[in-house]
């Protein structure tokens, strides 16, 4: 029997420890990403390259306004015509996949990221990750949390301030906290 890396455990949502020192290094090549790529000025031409030597894959069209915040960047895929306002948060301790012609208003987190909800494993320190799956044609707006394990059907439309703890179905308004289907589309 072979026994998981802590990369491993932490893909496959088993509780892992964030401290191990591979997670460290990609962590804090993340954050000498994210001082660089937030350093430049409005520059599609500049920044492109830089997404893409990070993130796990990219499409074409990518547009994310500074700040940006990620945890490890490459367990991030976003798809063609992507843009992501100012301040939004990517906790990709496990995947975080993203279609085509998806919007992020400002401030939002996608938090893949957990912890114990047991104080007494909590204070031990292990974490526990969940993908995030996000449809094609998605606008979430400003200020919304997008939590682990939460999948986002296609043509569906996150009110600003919503709290998405469980998943969205395709072609629906969905909004609140936490965030639930207002009407079809």
């Amino acid at each position: 029997m072979t026994t998981k890396t802590e990369y491993q455990k932490m893909l496959a949502g088993d509780l892992y420890d964030a401290a191990d020192e591979v997670l460290m290094n990609l962590r804090i090549k993340a954050r000498e990403w994210m001082q660089l790529y937030n350093a430049t000025g409005y520059n599609r031409e500049e920044r492109t390259p830089l997404v893409q030597a990070l993130f796990g894959k990219t499409g074409n069209n990518i547009d994310i306004q500074t700040p940006v915040f990620v945890d490890y960047g490459c367990h991030i895929e976003i798809g063609e015509n992507f843009f992501a306002n100012f301040n939004c948060v990517f906790l990709d301790c496990n995947t975080i996949k993203i279609g085509n012609n998806v919007f992020l208003g400002p401030n939002v987190q996608l938090y893949a990221a957990t912890h114990p909800v047991l104080a007494a494993e909590r204070i031990k320190g292990p974490e526990y990750a969940f993908p995030i799956t996000i449809g094609d044609n998605v606008w979430i707006g400003g200020g919304s949390i997008v939590c682990p394990g939460v999948s986002i059907g296609a043509n569906t439309t996150i009110g600003a301030g919503s709290v998405v703890v469980k998943d969205v179905p395709a072609n629906v308004v969905a909004a609140g906290n936490p965030c639930r289907v207002i009407r079809h589309l």
